[in-house]
């Protein structure tokens, strides 16, 4: 048996959720309002103040779908009451991070400056030139965010140059053996 999927769904003050006859919940919140189409054959309960997923039989599909929509469903709940954010760091000499206007400049030791715009749900925050926050209420969207901007230059083994999530461990090498 799934123990996620039958975890029922506590919602928040202020946080109201709808299913309708396609089977597509909807979310809205303070942050925002958010919406997943859920297979036809799990269903999505809510009484009173507690959301439910049942699904119809125990096959090996039906059990992974449990937990995958419960997961997805609560998510979004958390997502439009308080939001999620993801920490980068920028490490190395002369690399840093600032925001102009909508978008995000990275001096990365390139060339040129790296730019990426905000994406519609996110926001950026540079509280100092070697700090990055992601903000947003859908969690997958700030995941793939935080993922692009960390791509622009991952953390090398040998100096631990780049950029990094918050704690992430960077495994170092050794460098060349001198004489």
């Amino acid at each position: 048996m799934s123990r996620i999927g039958k975890k029922p769904i506590d919602l928040p003050s202020g946080v109201s959720i709808t299913v309708d006859d396609a089977n597509t919940v909807a979310v809205k919140g303070s942050k925002g309002e958010l919406s997943l189409k859920v297979n036809p054959e799990i269903k999505v309960s809510v009484e009173g103040s507690t959301v439910t997923v049942e699904r119809p039989s125990d096959e090996k599909e039906y059990r992974a779908l449990h937990g995958l929509y419960r997961t997805l469903i609560s998510n979004m709940v958390i997502g439009v009451s308080e939001g999620y954010t993801k920490a980068l760091e920028v490490v190395g000499v002369g690399y840093r991070a600032q925001k102009q206007g909508n978008k995000l400049v990275l001096n990365m030791g390139y060339s040129h400056p790296v730019e990426i715009e905000e994406f519609p749900g996110i926001t950026f925050e540079v509280p100092a030139p070697t700090k990055i926050l992601v903000k947003g209420i859908d969690k997958q969207v700030v995941g793939e965010t935080a993922a692009k901007i960390r791509s622009v230059r991952k953390p090398e083994p040998y100096k631990g140059k780049g950029i990094r999530y918050e704690g992430e461990y960077v495994r170092r090498k050794v460098g060349k053996a001198g004489k």
